[in-house]
């Protein structure tokens, strides 16, 4: 029996992450708003589940129109100004934490 060797090429996109690819495609940026903004979508209407507020209630209490919150809630559109999240978060007995975090190192 003889030595069998194996030879591996590398692979070169064997070990790079979704994130590199995203920021190579230039849509990273895009793709991280849009992921936020349905985990804030999500908090606010589960929480307006839980307290038993409808839409029409939100926005008189938040002062904005049902159109605005539907934009909030929509968690594919990552418009939404901080007011307005900061109005939903008041509002849902919250306060809005924003800051800004470092990049994971590989």
């Amino acid at each position: 029996m003889g030595v069998f060797h194996v030879t591996k090429e590398r692979n070169p996109h064997l070990g790079s992450s979704f994130d590199e690819l995203l920021e190579e495609d230039e849509s990273l940026a895009d793709t991280h708003a849009i992921a936020v903004k349905r985990v804030l979508a999500w908090q606010v209407g589960r929480t307006m589940s839980d307290m038993r507020i409808s839409k029409s209630e939100m926005a008189r209490r938040m002062g904005t129109s049902r159109t605005s919150l539907t934009r909030l809630l929509d968690p594919d559109n990552p418009s939404v100004t901080l007011l307005t999240l900061d109005r939903a978060a008041a509002v849902l007995g919250k306060r809005l934490s924003v800051n800004f975090a470092d990049r994971k190192t590989a």
